[in-house]
């Protein structure tokens, strides 16, 4: 429908402006500012100077400190073959949802394979990320090194983030597009963070369709991965674009996804060492990573639940509307895969799922 396709434009003309760029701000709002101007009006900006006094700063960048400080701790890797986590492949013809092999073992085994996933060679990504709290969990002994809060946050939104996230990765870790139903302060402490970032109206851009899921395993005798589909099969609502296409596949995905490639730009920005991303609720985004000198990029996030009031209203209805791109066929009318079958899709709604993300 072409008022759907207006929709995306008057968003960016009326609140978000038509750059493409991420507002930057040189210190911290106040909680007034913050939930005046972008909480409320759900915008995302970055905070140039956050005036922020972390030991974590100085600390973490160095691989030593870390093994020392978290020599006893068990942590969660994620492995994968390609660093994408989270993300739709192809699997002997059809599609599906595939989240990584997840083990637990001592950091500095961990540590050692984040950083032997930058060998040429390697058919392994591994990557620090596992959610639901996990640095005042798995990582707790570093607590005293970065705040637990982001107090002008913590004061406009009236509560303490749900959760804090640690993420220790290298160049090949990679999240395909998704949302997340919280308001994420995303803090990189080394490297930088690439996102790419669209908001809820353009959800028809999105091309969400369900996945059967399923779950990489590894074998280490072997050292490869196969991709196991979950029994009973359950569904995923995941997003089916992928905005880096290769030279190959280009032409095709343009094809499969037109309303993607031929709306407004998605708004792109990068996130460097000190600064803090506010990326707001239900906000799309799609991230990769530039590696420190040591190679690695370490982020810390901080999840606040959103409020469910009448924009998550609005999201529902405009997801419910059916569209149709005026390009061309819908994404279930183009063969997928080499068999060229599509996965099904029982239904069209989505589901509230703690992704894997950053």
């Amino acid at each position: 429908m072409k008022e759907v396709k207006k929709l995306w434009e008057e968003v960016r003309e009326l609140s978000l402006g038509n750059n493409s760029e991420v507002e930057r701000l040189n210190s911290a709002p106040t909680p007034l500012q913050f939930l005046r101007d972008h909480v409320s009006q759900n915008k995302p900006f970055i905070i140039k100077k956050p005036n922020l006094h972390w030991p974590a700063f100085s600390l973490w960048p160095q691989p030593s400190y870390l093994s020392n400080k978290l020599s006893s701790s068990l942590v969660s890797v994620h492995l994968t073959p390609n660093g994408r986590a989270d993300s739709i492949v192809n699997h002997l013809g059809s599609l599906c949802f595939a989240s990584a092999h997840v083990e637990r073992m001592p950091f500095d085994e961990a540590i050692k394979l984040v950083s032997n996933s930058n060998l040429q060679d390697s058919k392994l990504v591994a990557y620090l990320q596992q959610q639901n709290d996990c640095f005042r969990s798995e990582y707790s002994v570093l607590g005293s090194e970065c705040d637990e809060h982001i107090p002008w946050a913590t004061e406009a939104l009236g509560c303490y983030p749900e959760a804090v996230n640690l993420w220790i990765g290298n160049h090949l870790s990679e999240t395909s597009f998704h949302k997340d139903h919280y308001e994420n302060l995303y803090v990189v402490v080394s490297g930088k963070k690439h996102f790419l970032l669209l908001p809820p109206t353009d959800v028809h851009r999105m091309y969400i369709r369900q996945y059967p899921a399923a779950n990489y395993s590894y074998s280490q005798d072997v050292g490869e991965f196969t991709v196991e589909l979950e029994r009973p099969i359950r569904f995923v609502p995941w997003c089916s674009v992928n905005p880096y296409p290769s030279p190959e596949t280009r032409e095709s995905e343009m094809a499969k996804f037109p309303s993607f490639f031929d709306g407004p730009k998605p708004f792109e920005c990068t996130v460097n060492a000190g600064e803090i991303l506010y990326l707001p609720s239900m906000w799309f985004h799609h991230v990769r990573q530039s590696p420190d000198d040591n190679g690695f990029t370490i982020a810390v996030n901080y999840w606040y639940d959103m409020q469910f009031d009448i924009k998550y209203a609005y999201f529902n209805f405009l997801q419910s509307i059916h569209y149709k791109s005026p390009h061309g066929p819908t994404l279930l009318e183009i063969e997928c895969g080499d068999s060229g079958s599509v996965a099904s899709a029982p239904n069209e709604g989505e589901a509230d799922k703690v992704t894997e993300d950053e």
